[in-house]
């Protein structure tokens, strides 16, 4: 339908999120090369909010942001997102240990197995957050919404800027909050508990927004979203083959566990409830459909389904060997089941790999993407 407001949102997990971009350079190709973004909501959690900012920095040029965006991804290592090297591991570590014998009265040190200070200066350096205002203003844009959990409250705080007729909303462990975005919420959305620090914004702190997030297609819908466009990054369920031993899970394995939990199975159980929605109401006429707020909301979902654990597993020795042993004092190794690995593998040949996955999904089903996006 002509004129119907096309959102985005692309979901967490860490390196993961570079099957996203590959996705997006396939269908910035269908477009010629100065369109605007496609996209006027734009929604993103945990790495999708970073991948999120990029898009919304250049939605004049949705072509020049997705470039933008696969640069970085095809040149990144490890210590562009965290700290690798045995002093700076060594000393983060031991801070974080003596913060426990500070006083309660003072600022203590966030818990977590790494300083991601090197990704605050790699958006610092390539994001200019300033553009996003101005890309509202010229109308390439409505709103962006960037999720983050609040652990002081418990609720999923989704922070969005957008025009002026967009209105806050609060509803039970979530609410939208208007804000001048900044490179703290990418933070504080992409703090995968535990792994990154959380950041403190205003007086509350905040940790990886997949986290009590109960709705993730909530803040488009609420921010004017007429269809919607979903980019996951998940693992693909993984059946145990026939006569296969079955193996008591460690800990590194239960913990990727929780994380594959965390980042996938609230946006699964909030399609079903949008496709039931959906389904009501297209078998109830218009005239008898009740005075709610509820609406048809299209729907693609293009998701992962290769495995991408096994490929960060073929790319484990290409991770320092501080994280590698760190990993390993944890119990995860090159041949673990755990899925942790694939949550931290920022290194270029993995990223690369997973661009090029996306960016194949993409072109299988072009027909119907172009359908869905009424090019």
């Amino acid at each position: 339908m002509a004129g119907t407001k096309q959102g985005l949102l692309l979901t967490g997990g860490g390196a993961r999120a570079a099957y996203q971009v590959g996705a997006l350079k396939a269908i910035a190709e269908f477009y010629p090369r100065n369109h605007g973004s496609p996209f006027k909501i734009i929604t993103g959690t945990s790495a999708g909010a970073i991948n999120s900012c990029a898009i919304a920095c250049y939605a004049s040029c949705f072509r020049l942001g997705v470039k933008k965006l696969e640069y970085i991804w095809n040149n990144f290592h490890a210590n562009h997102v965290f700290q690798c090297s045995f002093n700076e591991i060594s000393r983060h570590l031991l801070l974080t240990f003596l913060s426990k014998f500070q006083s309660p009265h003072m600022v203590r040190q966030p818990v977590s197995l790494f300083n991601n200070k090197p990704l605050h200066q790699l958006l610092d350096r390539y994001l200019d957050m300033r553009r996003i205002d101005l890309n509202i203003q010229r109308q390439h844009l409505d709103a962006i919404s960037i999720t983050a959990s609040d652990y002081n409250s418990g609720d999923s705080v989704s922070f969005f800027e957008g025009n002026q007729h967009l209105q806050e909303w609060q509803r039970a462990r979530r609410c939208g909050r208007r804000t001048r975005l900044n490179t703290l919420h990418l933070l504080a959305s992409a703090a995968i508990p535990l792994v990154f620090p959380c950041a403190q914004i205003g007086q509350d702190f905040y940790g990886d927004g997949s986290v009590h997030q109960l709705s993730p297609l909530s803040p488009a819908i609420h921010l004017g979203a007429e269809k919607l466009l979903v980019i996951g990054a998940e693992q693909p369920p993984q059946q145990l083959k026939p006569g296969a031993l079955r193996q008591t899970p460690s800990g590194a394995d239960i913990a990727g566990h929780l994380l594959d939990t965390i980042f996938t199975d609230t946006l699964n159980s909030d399609i079903e409830r949008l496709n039931r929605v959906n389904e009501t109401l297209a078998l109830t006429p218009e005239t008898q459909r009740p005075a709610s707020s509820m609406k048809y909301i299209e729907l693609f979902r293009l998701a992962n389904e290769h495995d991408i654990n096994a490929i960060a597993d073929e790319c484990f020795y290409e991770l320092p060997i501080t994280i590698r042993c760190l990993l390993h004092a944890i119990g995860v190794n090159q041949h673990s089941q755990s899925s942790i690995t694939s949550y931290l593998m920022f290194e270029q040949n993995c990223t690369r790999r997973l661009i090029n996955l996306g960016y194949q999904d993409v072109l299988k089903q072009e027909q119907a993407l172009r359908q869905f996006l009424n090019i």
